[in-house]
C-alpha cells in the first residue's frame, strides 16, 4: 500500500485582500517564482499605476511559446482587458455579421481611435516623472512584443484572473490567482479586495483554457501597436518636440472652446447688423464660457469706444432666449440711465442697480 503526502499549506488557498495581506506581493510573487517564463493577465480595468507596481517583474521574464492563429509566438505578457466600451456604432462596424471586414484603411482608424480612447482609461490622474519613465517602459516592452495588449469587445467582461506559465515539466505549470483586483493601483494596494491562490493544477489549466479562448475571441481586438504608437506620439514620448510645434498645440486648445462656441450659440437678430463681426465673435465665445461648468464666468475687456456694452447686451439677449433667463446689471450710479435704454432698445429682460447698493444675493437667485 502506498500513501501521497499532501501538506495542509497545499490544500489552502493563499488570499490576498489588501487589508492583512497586500494584492501586490501575491502578483509579483507568482511572476518572480522560479521557472516562470509568461504571464496572462483578464481584467476589467488597468490603468498606469497599476502596471508600475508590476513593470521590472514583467521586464525579468524570459518569455514562452504560445499557438495564436495557428503560428507559434514568444509572449511574455498577454493582457485581456474586459471593461473598456467604446463606441457601438464603431464596434459594429469593425464586426458586421458579413462574411468580409471592412477595408483595412478603415479597420486601422478604427483601431487608432479605440487605442486612443483606451489611452485616457490608462493616464487617468495627473502625470508625474514617474508616470513617464513607466509610460516609456511600456512602449518598449509593447514594441518589442513582450506585452500583447487586446480589448474584448464581444460584451462586458468584468473577469479579473492572473496566470503564470512555468514549463510544461513542472509539477504545478500553472499558478492562478483570482479574485476581485483589476490591474490598477487601488486594485493593487488600497480599496479592500479578495483574491485567492489556486495551487490545483487542474483548476489552473482550466483557467487557462478560458483565458485562451477569450483571447482568440473573433471580438478580440489586438491594439498593441496603435498603444504603442500613441505613448510615443504623447508628452511621454522620447523624441524632442519643437517649441513652435508646442505653441500650435497649445494654441489649438485654447481656442477649441472659442471655435466650438462660434458653432453652438447663434447671434439674436436683432443684434446682427449692429455688431461688427469681432463683437459677433465676442458674443459667442463669453456665451460659451459662460455656460461652462469649469469657468462659468466670461469678461470682456477693451479699449473704450469698441462696444462692450452692447456686446454685453447681446450676450443678455441670448440667454434670455435659449435659457428664458433675465439679466442683474450692476454698475456705477451714473450709469443707470444709460443701461435703462439699452434694456428699452433691445427689450431686454433685465434689472439695473448701483454697485453702491448692498445687494441681498439670496433674492436676487430667487
Amino acid at each position: 500500500m502506498s500513501f501521497t503526502y499532501i501538506s495542509y499549506q497545499e490544500k489552502m488557498a493563499r488570499i490576498y485582500d489588501n487589508i492583512d495581506i497586500k494584492f501586490t506581493d501575491g502578483l509579483r510573487g507568482i511572476i518572480e517564482n522560479t521557472g516562470v517564463k509568461r504571464v496572462d493577465f483578464c481584467v476589467g480595468y488597468f490603468n498606469l499605476r497599476g502596471w508600475n507596481l508590476i513593470v521590472e517583474q514583467v521586464d525579468k521574464l524570459p518569455g514562452g511559446y504560445v499557438y495564436e492563429d495557428d503560428k507559434c509566438r514568444m509572449r511574455f505578457c498577454r493582457l485581456l482587458i474586459g471593461m473598456h466600451r467604446p463606441d457601438e456604432d464603431l464596434i459594429r462596424s469593425l464586426y458586421s455579421h458579413q462574411e468580409t471586414l471592412p477595408d483595412s484603411e478603415y479597420v486601422q482608424r478604427c483601431k487608432r481611435q479605440i487605442a486612443e480612447d483606451f489611452r485616457r482609461q490608462l493616464l487617468l490622474g495627473l502625470p508625474s516623472a514617474a508616470d513617464e519613465r513607466t509610460l516609456r517602459r511600456l512602449s518598449v516592452q509593447l514594441k518589442e512584443g513582450k506585452v500583447c495588449v487586446k480589448l474584448y469587445l464581444k460584451e462586458p467582461l468584468h473577469a479579473k484572473l492572473y496566470l503564470a506559465h512555468r514549463p510544461d515539466d513542472n509539477f504545478n505549470k500553472i499558478q492562478a490567482i483570482m479574485g476581485s483586483s483589476n490591474l490598477t493601483y487601488a486594485g493593487l494596494t488600497r480599496q479592500g479586495e479578495l483574491n485567492a491562490e489556486f495551487a490545483d493544477s487542474d483548476s489552473a489549466e482550466k483557467l487557462a483554457r478560458w483565458f485562451d479562448d477569450r483571447w482568440n475571441e473573433r471580438f478580440c481586438l489586438d491594439i498593441t501597436e496603435e498603444l504603442a504608437r500613441i505613448i510615443d506620439e504623447s508628452w511621454a514620448g522620447d523624441k524632442i518636440i519643437p517649441p513652435y510645434y508646442i505653441y500650435l498645440k497649445t494654441a489649438y486648445h485654447l481656442s477649441q472652446e472659442a471655435r466650438s462656441g462660434i458653432k453652438e450659440f447663434t447671434l439674436p437678430p436683432e443684434f446682427r447688423h449692429d455688431l461688427f463681426d469681432f463683437q459677433q465673435t465676442a458674443v459667442k465665445i463669453a456665451a460659451k464660457n459662460l455656460n461652462n461648468d469649469k469657468r462659468g464666468g466670461a469678461m470682456i475687456g477693451d479699449v473704450v469706444g469698441l462696444g462692450k456694452t452692447i456686446t454685453a447686451c447681446a450676450i443678455a439677449k441670448l440667454y434670455e432666449m435659449a435659457f428664458a433667463s433675465s439679466t442683474l446689471i450692476i454698475c456705477p450710479a451714473n450709469l443707470q440711465d444709460m443701461w435703462r435704454k439699452y434694456i428699452k432698445k433691445y427689450d431686454l429682460k433685465a434689472e439695473v442697480q448701483s454697485m453702491s447698493k448692498p445687494i441681498d444675493v439670496d433674492s436676487a437667485r430667487s
